[in-house]
């Protein structure tokens, strides 16, 4: 399935068909597919960040954007999940940039440590067997917690190197492929949805909560087209249970407005950096920097011509790069990802 664009009334059996296994950037408005490739920091389009396209040529270079032209058209099918790569491919991405999926049990296993810290018990969305597990039938209870559900769906969650998101969205597993039906999901975020549908009563109040629930999950990951990937699938986990509650499609603006807050929440970052990738740069003066060796309290001069600061000492706080901004939607302010570090700048 490539792009189309999609009108008010989209139909059922698109709804219900959407498959991030199968193709392009996948049924998704030219509009949406321009929010999905925006980087918020730099107000470009996301990079390649790899070198896995260079040979479609010289827009798929590793510092290039991502355009929508290069990933529709003839290039639909360009981007694919890492089950469908060659075994080849999978393991040049595992030997160059550590990219390493996890199967969707591991996933839920700690996903499920982190809700039996948070409500003080075990086994509350699902029950491990070996390495599957089922989900719980009941609605998720509150009791004895302090903090009641609008607090679980705020409470803010990080995947880091996200990849294509399966500890936030479980639509699929990234290991096998094999699909995951809604009421089996495990990620951080189909919980919290859960939580959502079992806790609202009126459309209004469902779309509200399911926003924070969005607002509240966040990733980021280095190379371009899992990155996208990864924002794909939050969107068209958001149309799945949408779709669930009310038995229709939701209209496109409503779309564009959770695309907006994903393309915020799952963003292209140098995990080791904390900048967008391949954006250290020299020092403009070019000079030689002394630096203290910390170890044994004596100095060295090093010549830093050349090159960048943070990069020669691993000095998260001193990169010359473009350190990447996130939003907090709760006070509707972008800050740098490194001022929630300690020692860290806005």
């Amino acid at each position: 399935m490539t792009h189309q664009v999609l009108t008010m009334q989209m139909k059922t059996e698109w709804v219900q068909n959407i498959d991030a296994l199968n193709g392009s950037v996948r049924a998704v408005d030219k509009g949406l597919l321009d929010i999905l490739l925006f980087d918020r920091t730099t107000r470009k389009n996301i990079l390649w960040a790899t070198s896995d396209y260079c040979a479609n040529g010289p827009d798929f270079g590793e510092l290039c954007e991502v355009k929508p032209e290069l990933v529709t058209g003839k290039y639909a099918a360009l981007i694919q999940p890492r089950v469908t790569k060659s075994q080849n491919a999978q393991l040049g991405r595992t030997r160059d940039k550590a990219e390493v999926f996890t199967p969707s049990w591991i996933c839920n296993k700690q996903n499920n440590l982190v809700d039996a810290q948070w409500f003080g018990r075990e086994d509350v969305f699902n029950i491990e067997s070996g390495n599957s597990w089922t989900a719980t039938t009941s609605p998720i209870s509150f009791n004895g917690v302090k903090k009641g559900w609008q607090k679980y769906v705020d409470a803010q969650r990080l995947e880091i190197s996200c990849g294509e998101a399966p500890y936030i969205v479980s639509r699929y597993d990234t290991v096998t492929g094999e699909k995951i039906p809604l009421a089996q999901r495990i990620g951080l975020l189909d919980r919290k949805m859960r939580v959502v549908r079992e806790n609202t009563t009126s459309e209004a109040e469902w779309l509200t909560w399911a926003q924070r629930a969005f607002e509240s999950v966040y990733g980021f990951e280095y190379q371009g087209d899992n990155l996208l990937l990864a924002r794909e699938n939050l969107l068209y986990t958001y149309i799945e249970y949408y779709y669930e509650r009310f038995q229709r499609a939701p209209n496109i603006p409503l779309l564009r407005r959770i695309a907006h807050i994903i393309s915020w929440n799952i963003w292209q970052m140098d995990g080791l950096k904390y900048v967008v990738p391949g954006s250290c740069k020299p020092e403009e003066d070019g000079q030689i920097s002394m630096l203290d060796y910390l170890d044994n309290g004596t100095f060295t001069l090093i010549d830093t011509a050349g090159q960048c600061p943070g990069c020669i000492r691993g000095d998260i706080f001193r990169h010359t790069g473009i350190y990447c901004r996130i939003m907090d939607w709760r006070s509707k302010c972008s800050r740098t990802f490194l001022s929630m570090m300690k020692g860290g700048k806005p």
